[in-house]
């Protein structure tokens, strides 16, 4: 029943991390957008004020928007913010990595092959690496760092905390957990920056004095930031679906190519908002990936190491019962699995012949099954596994 109930209540968490997630991403790619278009200031009596002037066409209905160089002349009423988005968005991530990564640390955070970690250790160090990415990443926008310097200091601080992560976690664990850190920092920004920015600008309105726009300069700056994280976060969050990048020997460095690529494309669309259309950005980031799949394609291996028996079905059907149908069976045994992962049942050999595919990427290409080898496979049973699979019929 417990299984049940953790099982629901990642359910729902997703759920509503999605939901909540398209709200605030939404709100982010919209109001970058907006910012680059609104360059045309308007003719009226407050247009010494005005920054930009923009009308647009939606849902039928037309739009008129303005920004201000710094405020109106009188503070408006009502006044809507955004930041509940970002904050129940961070809510239920952080929820949902309790349910399932913190609570099943031993199977999706911990990895005895990479080091031993009890769970309450891995879990400590995972939620001291969340503040501990706010610090560094906040540290990092108070130097004097522009442009491209800022963006190489960051991605080289971010390829260091991937590099150190695969040392400590699993490679889903740390995929996780990079997603995390980053997620942190996006809702920090808007906790710790933006909106006390936004406040201050506002009080002085309230107290009638003209505001100060050096706060809202530095909203700006991490709500661009915010921006750009969104795409490599996004990826992080459909991760553990594709274990040919998590469970590959290199998974640090794909990881921190597949956000360069990400950013390269929010890049794109963010340049494409202010009238210029750099087609060499889309077409660099379709090479990037075509490039990281060719060399982290399986390839063709020869098998060495002790074969258990002939490596025939009955054989194949003797290791998957002790390694797999723990969580892979029409009735699981294993605690984390309530019903088999994705449907993938293997209780007999036409299911095994099935998903022989799956089988042998996962327990000899990438290594990422049994899940934190918690059901104890040997290196005999995984050259057997690939005797067989390279023999079949």
């Amino acid at each position: 029943m417990e299984t049940y109930i953790l099982e629901w209540l990642s359910l729902l968490l997703r759920w509503s991390h999605f939901v909540v997630g398209i709200a605030w991403i939404g709100s982010s790619f919209y109001f970058v957008w907006l910012d680059t278009n609104l360059n045309q200031p308007p003719k009226d009596p407050e247009s010494d004020r005005v920054a930009g002037d923009l009308w647009s066409v939606h849902g039928g209905g037309f739009y008129h928007s303005q920004k201000y160089l710094v405020s109106p002349a009188k503070l408006p009423e009502p006044l809507h913010w955004f930041k509940w988005e970002a904050y129940t968005t961070w809510l239920t991530g952080f929820a949902l990595l309790v349910v399932t990564y913190y609570w099943n640390a031993q199977t999706y955070l911990v990895d005895a092959s990479v080091r031993e970690l009890t769970p309450t250790a891995a879990v400590l160090i995972s939620i001291a690496l969340l503040i501990l990415g706010w610090v560094v990443y906040d540290a990092l926008c108070r130097l004097p760092l522009k442009g491209a310097t800022f963006t190489f200091v960051g991605v080289s601080v971010l390829a260091a905390a991937a590099l150190g992560l695969s040392q400590l976690f699993s490679g889903r664990g740390m995929y996780m957990q990079l997603g995390a850190m980053l997620g942190t920092i996006m809702a920090a920004n808007v906790a710790m920056v933006i909106i006390p920015g936004q406040r201050k600008m506002v009080d002085a309105m309230e107290r009638g004095e003209t505001p100060d726009p050096e706060p809202g300069l530095k909203a700006k700056q991490r709500s661009l930031h915010n921006n750009y994280f969104t795409l490599p976060v996004l990826f992080v969050m459909i991760s553990s679906h594709y274990p040919m990048t998590y469970g590959h020997q290199g998974a640090w460095l794909i990881l921190i190519t597949l956000f360069l690529v990400g950013g390269a494309v929010r890049h794109y669309f963010n340049l494409r908002n202010q009238g210029r259309n750099v087609l060499a950005i889309p077409v660099f980031a379709l090479a990037a990936l075509l490039a990281l799949a060719g060399l982290i394609a399986p390839r063709p291996r020869t098998v060495s190491g002790t074969v258990i028996g002939s490596a025939d079905m009955a054989t194949i059907q003797t290791i998957v019962a002790l390694r797999c149908q723990s969580c892979h069976s029409a009735n699981p045994t294993h605690p984390t699995a309530p019903v088999a992962p994705n449907g993938v049942m293997l209780d007999t050999p036409d299911q095994i012949h099935q998903w022989a595919d799956q089988i042998y990427q996962q327990t000899v290409e990438t290594r990422v099954m049994p899940l934190a080898n918690l059901t104890a496979i040997t290196e005999e049973e995984r050259t057997t596994i690939a005797v067989w699979y390279q023999n079949r019929d």
